[in-house]
C-alpha cells in the first residue's frame, strides 16, 4: 500500500503509522467475533457432522448481528477503498473485496430474515473470514513497506529555526526565521547554515553548496556575491542582506517541484490492483449471466438462480488472491532491508525490473562529496612528490579551509611548523625545517611573477580539478591536485548495469569539465552537466520522453525534484532528509553498486508475485464455471463447502511459494 496521507511535523505518529495501528485493531476484533461466528454457521455446523445438535432459538440473529459488526467495522476500509477507487475510475483491489464482502452480507441477510420469502445459504462465514484474511494481509503489507513522503517537513529542516539579525543599534538578536523579512540583516557564523536567500554585505569565507546545488568544491563568497538559503557557511563569518524569503526561497521552489514531481508521478497501479480490476470484471459479469441464465433462460426458481450468482461473486474474490501479493511484498522488503536498501514505494520498486535508464548524481553519489587528492605533480628541485605532499599537508592543518583539510587528511606524519600565517584569500605560509615554505593559489604565482608553466597542469585543470601549488625557498617546486574522489564501488556499480543492458548517464549541477573527467573514468553512456537543481527533473522527463523507464539517483536537496519525478528515485543513505523523503528506494549502505541489486530483487519479486496471481486466479477459473451450475445436468455443483477447501488449498500453496522467495 502506497500512503500518501498528510503528515505534522514534530513529534507526531505519523498518518502511515496510525493507519498501520488501526487495521491492526480492526484485525484483532473481527478474529476475535469471526470464532463465534464460524461456531453458529449451520453451514459448517452441518459440514462438521454437528446437524442441528447446536442450534438454538434466536441463533440466527444472533449471527447476523456478530457478522454485522465485523461486516462494519472490519471491513470499513474495504469500503472507503471502494469509493475512492471508483471516484478515481480505478476499481482494484477494493472493489473486489467490497463488492463479495457487500454481496455476501446483503444476500445472508435476506435469507436469516426470509425477506422477500428468499431462503438459501448463509455466508456471514465466508464474509467474516474473508474479511480477517484482507485485513491480514493489508496490515503486513503496510507494516513491510515504510511510509509516504515528508519532503516538505524534511526541507524545513535544513533551515536554521533561528537568524542573528542585526537589530537597529547594531546589536544582534535572535529571532525566529520566520520573522526574517527582505531588507534585514542577518550575520552568519562559522559552521552555521545560511537562513536565508541574500547577497553578503560584508565578511568573506567559503560556503559548501554542494547538498543545495550539486557544485562540488566550497564557493568563495565575498562583498555583492549572492548566497543560498540552506547551505553551510566555512571559516568566516558573514553578513548577509536578505533577498527572497518563505514562497520566493530556493528552498520553497525546491518543495514545489517536488510537490508537483509527487503529484504527477504516474498514477501505475501495481500488479495486484491490475488483477483485481479484471477479478471485478468477471465477478460482476460472472454473476450477471449466472443470475440470467438461470432465472430466464433454465425457468429455475429466482430463489436458486439468486444462490448460485451470489455463490459466484464470493467465490470470484478468494482468499488466496488477498495474499498473493502482501505475503511476496513481505518476504521480499525483508529481503531487501537484509541487503541494505528500504523500499517506500511498492509500485515504483516493481517498476525497477524494466528499467532502461539508470541516471546518477555526482555529487555524494557517484563520487565521495568531499575534496581528496587525486595527485601531485613535481615541477622543479629536490622534492620528490612525497615530500611536496608532507610540506603541504604540515601548513595546511593549522587551516579550516575545505581545500587545506582535504591535503592535511591525505598526510599521516607532518612535520613541525614555525611561523605559521595564513595569507587571506591566496593560500597559507610557514617555515619548516629552517626553509621557508608557503602552499598557494594560482592567483598569488600570477601576482607575484612566478611562473608554474607546465602541460600536466593544464591538463589537471582542464579536468575542473582545483590546483596549489607548493613553494620552498623561492622556487615552485610543485602541485597538488584536487577533485571530489569517485566512489571505489562505482566502477563496479556502472559495470553491473551495463551487463543488463541498462544505460547509465550522470546529471550534475557541477562543471562541464568535472563532469567530463568523472564520466570517462567510469565510461558513462551521457552526461548533463551545469544542470540547475529546478532543471534537473526537467532532464529526467526529457529522458523519459525517449520512451525510456528511467530511475534516478542521488543524495541532496538539489536532487529531490528529479527523484520525485523518474520512474524510480533511489536516494544514498547518507544523503539529506529531503533526498530521502522524496525517493522510493533508499541504498542504507550509501553503494551504488545496490542500484543492481534493487533491479535484480524487483525483477524476481514480480516472478514471485505472477506465480501467486496465477495460483489464486486458478482456483477461480475452476471454481466459477462450477459455482455457476455449468455441470449441474452431469449432477456436479460446487458445494459451499468443497468451494471453501478448495479455496484454503489456494491460500496454503500461494503462502508457501512467497516463501521460496528466499531461496
Amino acid at each position: 500500500m502506497d500512503d500518501t496521507g498528510g503528515h505534522h511535523a514534530g513529534g507526531h505518529a505519523s498518518h502511515h503509522e496510525m493507519m498501520i495501528a488501526d487495521f491492526k485493531r480492526r484485525l484483532l476484533v473481527s478474529l476475535v467475533l469471526t470464532i463465534p461466528i464460524l461456531i453458529l454457521s449451520p453451514m459448517l455446523q452441518e459440514w462438521a457432522g454437528f446437524g442441528d445438535t447446536l442450534r438454538f432459538p434466536g441463533d440466527l440473529v444472533l449471527l447476523f448481528l456478530l457478522s454485522s459488526v465485523v461486516f462494519f467495522y472490519g471491513g470499513y476500509p474495504f469500503y472507503r477503498g471502494l469509493y475512492d477507487e471508483l471516484k478515481a475510475r480505478r476499481p482494484g483491489m477494493m472493489t473486489l473485496i467490497g463488492v463479495a464482502i457487500i454481496n455476501a452480507y446483503a444476500y445472508s441477510t435476506v435469507v436469516v430474515f426470509a425477506l422477500f420469502g428468499i431462503s438459501g445459504m448463509i455466508f456471514y462465514w465466508e464474509l467474516a473470514t474473508l474479511i480477517d484474511v484482507m485485513l491480514f494481509g493489508h496490515w503486513m503489507e503496510m507494516r513491510s513497506v515504510m511510509g509516504a513522503s515528508r519532503a516538505l517537513e524534511e526541507l524545513a529542516h535544513l533551515m536554521p529555526s533561528v537568524a542573528h539579525k542585526v537589530m537597529p543599534g547594531g546589536d544582534l538578536g535572535d529571532v525566529p526565521l520566520e520573522d526574517i523579512k527582505s531588507g534585514d540583516r542577518v550575520v552568519v557564523k562559522p559552521g552555521e547554515r545560511i537562513p536565508a536567500d541574500g547577497v553578503v554585505v560584508d565578511g568573506a569565507s567559503s560556503v559548501d553548496e554542494s547538498m543545495v546545488t550539486g557544485e562540488s568544491r566550497p564557493v568563495e563568497r565575498e562583498p555583492a556575491d549572492e548566497v543560498i538559503g540552506g547551505s553551510l557557511n566555512g571559516e568566516g563569518s558573514l553578513t548577509v542582506e536578505v533577498q527572497k524569503t518563505g514562497k520566493d526561497s530556493f528552498i520553497s521552489q525546491v518543495i514545489e517541484l517536488v510537490n508537483e514531481a509527487q503529484a504527477a508521478k504516474s498514477q501505475t497501479q501495481n500488479l495486484a490492483d491490475r488483477a483485481a480490476f479484471w477479478l471485478t470484471i468477471i465477478a460482476l459479469s460472472a454473476g450477471a449471466i449466472t443470475l440470467v441464465a438461470w432465472y430466464a433462460l433454465a425457468g429455475s426458481a429466482f430463489a436458486f438462480a439468486l444462490e448460485r450468482s451470489v455463490t459466484v461473486m464470493v467465490i470470484t474474490c478468494p482468499h488466496a488472491l488477498g495474499l498473493a501479493i502482501p505475503l511476496v511484498v513481505t518476504v521480499s522488503t525483508a529481503l531487501a532491508a537484509r541487503q541494505g536498501f528500504l523500499i517506500r514505494n511498492r509500485t515504483a520498486f516493481e517498476n525497477a525490473r524494466n528499467l532502461r535508464a539508470v541516471v546518477f548524481d555526482k555529487t555524494g553519489t557517484l563520487t565521495e562529496g568531499q575534496f581528496g587528492v587525486t595527485e601531485t605533480v613535481q615541477l622543479a628541485g629536490e622534492c620528490g612528490e612525497d615530500r611536496l605532499l608532507r610540506v603541504a599537508g604540515s601548513l595546511e592543518r593549522f587551516s579550516e579551509h575545505p581545500i587545506a583539510k582535504a591535503i592535511a587528511k591525505a598526510v599521516a606524519d607532518p612535520l613541525p611548523v614555525e611561523d605559521f600565517a595564513s595569507i587571506p584569500g591566496k593560500g597559507v605560509r610557514g617555515t619548516i625545517e629552517g626553509e621557508e615554505a608557503l602552499v598557494v593559489s594560482p592567483g598569488y604565482l600570477r601576482e607575484q611573477g612566478l611562473d608554474a608553466g607546465d602541460g600536466q597542469i593544464a591538463r589537471l585543470s582542464s579536468q575542473g580539478k582545483t590546483v596549489v601549488y607548493v613553494i620552498l625557498g623561492r622556487e615552485v617546486c610543485g602541485a597538488i591536485a584536487l577533485a571530489d574522489v569517485i566512489r571505489e564501488e562505482s566502477q563496479e556499480a556502472i559495470a553491473t548495469l551495463k551487463e543488463h543492458g541498462i544505460r547509465c548517464m550522470m546529471l550534475t549541477g557541477d562543471k562541464q569539465e568535472v563532469a567530463a573527467w568523472v564520466a570517462d573514468e567510469l565510461g558513462l553512456y551521457e552526461v548533463f552537466a551545469e544542470v540547475l537543481p529546478q532543471e534537473k527533473a526537467e532532464k529526467i522527463k526529457e529522458i523519459q520522453s525517449r520512451g525510456f523507464l528511467v530511475a534516478m539517483v542521488g543524495d541532496g536537496v538539489n536532487d529531490a525534484p528529479a527523484l520525485a519525478q523518474a520512474d524510480v528515485g533511489i536516494a544514498i543513505g547518507a544523503g539529506t532528509d529531503v533526498a530521502l523523503e522524496a525517493a522510493d528506494i533508499i541504498l542504507v549502505k550509501n553503494n551504488p553498486a545496490d542500484v543492481a541489486s534493487v533491479i535484480g530483487l524487483g525483477r524476481a519479486t514480480y516472478r514471485k508475485m505472477v506465480q501467486n496471481l496465477l495460483w489464486a486466479t486458478g482456483y477461480n477459473a475452476v471454481a466459477i464455471p462450477l459455482a455457476a451450475g455449468v455441470l449441474y445436468g452431469a449432477g456436479i455443483l460446487l458445494s459451499p463447502a468443497v468451494g471453501a477447501f478448495l479455496m484454503s488449498l489456494s491460500t496454503i500453496i500461494v503462502a508457501v511459494n512467497a516463501q521460496l522467495l528466499k531461496y
